[in-house]
This record gives structure tokens, sequence and C-alpha cells, in this order.
């Protein structure tokens, strides 16, 4: 707000400051009604916990290396994500079909891909358990 009268405001002095009181408001209490419901919050967090996202650096290593994934190899990358949460694996990389996929297990969130040719010779670093499907 600010600490000058504009002359329409005299002429009308609940035009602008009450809208914006009402407005202000109404906004409170419509926050306050989404935050005691609880049905959305926990909506969300099981919709995040069971789907498996893919990082934008792993697309792309996954686009560079024609990494193409069936449904069937998708629903076997996002089983081992949860056998690998089961044992309260944080990082971890994922062996499947002559591909890697090193995955964040507390993100669910792929961090990158290498397919078999980039496979050979490679080091793992900063994965504290691996899955091998």
């Amino acid at each position: 707000m600010s600490d000058f009268i504009r002359i329409s405001d005299l002429m009308n002095p609940l035009n602008t400051i009450v809208e914006k009181v009402d407005k202000n408001k109404y906004t409170v209490e419509k926050q306050e009604k989404v935050k005691s419901d609880g049905k959305f919050k926990e909506i969300l967090e099981e919709k995040l916990k069971q789907d498996l996202k893919i990082s934008g650096h792993a697309a792309m290593r996954m686009k560079l290396r024609n990494m193409n994934l069936s449904q069937e190899q998708w629903d076997k990358l996002k089983n081992a994500v949860s056998k690998a949460e089961e044992k309260g694996v944080k990082e971890s990389l994922i062996l499947m079909d002559n591909m890697a996929f090193i995955v964040s297990i507390k993100n669910k969130t792929v961090i990158t891909a290498i397919d078999e040719e980039n496979l050979k010779e490679n080091v793992f670093t900063n994965i504290d358990g691996a899955v091998i499907i």
C-alpha cells in the first residue's frame, strides 16, 4: 500500500481498499481450506512415489545412444527401483539387457543411461547398491 491518497479514492473510498482486503481475506481462507483437507497432499505424494522419472541428462543420453525402452523394459526398470528402495539403497546402478542406468532411488529419477558399447571398461561411482535384472 502507498502512503499517498488518490483523489479518486476520496470520491469512492470503498472502491479499492475494500476490494483489496476482501480479495486478500478470500485468498487466506481458500489457502487454509486446502491445507486442512490434506487429501491433495496425500494423493500427490502417492503419485510421486509411484512414478519413475527420467532426468533431462538421461533423456539426452538415451536419445544420442538410440536407447529405446519397451513397456516391458520400463516396467522391469521400475520394479528394480522398488527392490532397491526396499533394501534402503539411495543411488543405484541398474543393469538390464546390456544397458545400465544410474538411478536416484530417493528421487525416483534415472540420472544417466549407458548403452552396451559404452559399458565396457567403465567405472561407476557414488552408488550404494546395484540391481541386475
